[in-house]
């Protein structure tokens, strides 16, 4: 007689969202299947916002679809009494919760007193906590007396896709991208802060210039114009004010730095950061939040408002990082996509393991 293994199904996930660059490539190839972004009431396709998954008469009317909710990003779209609800509803239907708590600030509000009270819900009602640092892990556990799972940001720049080495350069080019200027990017001051560092840097023989890039539609058009008219009269710096770009582009562009510098005043972790290390673009940042934690050996602090500081960090970077386009960034970004799909694997593997966990927890409780 032939025995055959049994048919183990797979693991079904409310992801909020499911479509978000972020959850496809954590779970890429696992088996769990994630369902798909009900499209919110008068979104194009695509858009995942507000999410719809993220209710409570969504829960009680879809509970039979999914086995475990994975709350990552959107929140902020609801009251912090919406987000009790959606917990109760969880809990009569049997199903538990799962948080990755990306944001101990949220970069996308000035106030942040929603997200703290945000925070407050989910971080107290989730079954399992995730984040992506052990600072970030220590600050949880201080402040809500939780234990969060550790696990690391997954690569940003897309396994299928050329990796772009740059373009040489007589001057060592420093670059911001302040993009939309989001409530979370300190836009003037870190563009003043880099135009002071640029000058300090040629004070001292480093031939240095500054790249600034700016969406044209942006959130604070008053800072894109402060910024403008600083650009505009410096003699090393080039502001490069345009569409969005799109994510070819701006790989293309980040890949032509030396060195990157974050314009953050408030967050937590950076997908920014990712990025840059994935291209082989060493990152200036100030100390907001954990972003130091996910790549310290390719990371250096300054405070903003202080070139000199800047200046310095620039100036330990170079040191060890290779120039735009040339064999040796080449090299850097190859052996980085290898370290990235050793390390896709094992989240992966992580995620899998939580929901298995969870859920047994689940089935012995029942």
């Amino acid at each position: 007689m032939t025995l055959t293994a049994p048919v183990v199904p797979a693991v079904r996930v409310a992801s909020i969202p499911a479509g978000h660059p972020y959850v496809r490539q954590v779970l890429a190839g696992s088996g769990v299947r994630v369902l798909p972004d009900p499209l919110p009431p008068g979104a194009p396709d695509g858009r995942w916002w507000p999410p719809v998954m993220c209710d409570a008469g969504w829960v009680a009317a879809n509970a039979d679809r999914f086995d475990v909710m994975h709350v990552h990003f959107g929140t902020e779209s609801y009251p912090a009494w919406h987000l009790r609800s959606l917990v109760r509803a969880l809990r009569t239907a049997g199903r538990p919760l799962v948080y990755t708590l990306h944001d101990l600030e949220n970069p996308q509000l000035t106030d942040q007193t929603l997200h703290l009270e945000q925070l407050d819900v989910l971080v107290r009602a989730a079954d399992e906590l995730v984040t992506l640092t052990a600072g970030a892990a220590a600050e949880i556990r201080r402040r809500w007396g939780r234990t969060a799972e550790v696990i690391a940001h997954p690569h940003l720049l897309p396994f299928d896709a050329p990796a772009p080495v740059g373009t040489g350069s007589d001057t060592y080019v420093i670059g911001v991208h302040l993009r939309d200027i989001r409530p979370g990017t300190d836009a003037v001051r870190a563009v003043a802060t880099l135009l002071d560092a640029v000058d300090r840097l040629c004070a001292q023989g480093v031939a240095a210039s500054a790249r600034v890039h700016v969406n044209e539609r942006v959130r604070d058009e008053a800072a894109r114009d402060r910024v403008a008219a600083l650009v505009t009269g410096h003699r090393a710096a080039e502001l490069r004010r345009g569409e969005r770009l799109d994510d070819d582009a701006l790989a293309r562009s980040i890949a032509d730095l030396d060195v990157a510098v974050l314009p953050y005043r408030a967050g937590t972790h950076s997908g920014w950061a990712e990025l840059c290390w994935d291209l082989g673009v060493p990152v200036a940042g100030p100390p907001v939040g954990y972003a130091g934690e996910q790549h310290p050996e390719d990371f250096a602090v300054f405070d903003m408002g202080d070139g000199g500081a800047l200046a310095h960090a620039v100036r330990k970077l170079l040191l060890a990082a290779p120039r735009p386009g040339s064999a040796a960034r080449a090299q850097r970004t190859a052996d980085r996509r290898r370290r990235r799909m050793a390390d896709a694997a094992a989240i992966t593997a992580a995620h899998t393991a939580l929901y298995e966990r969870v859920l047994s927890r689940t089935e012995k409780a029942a």
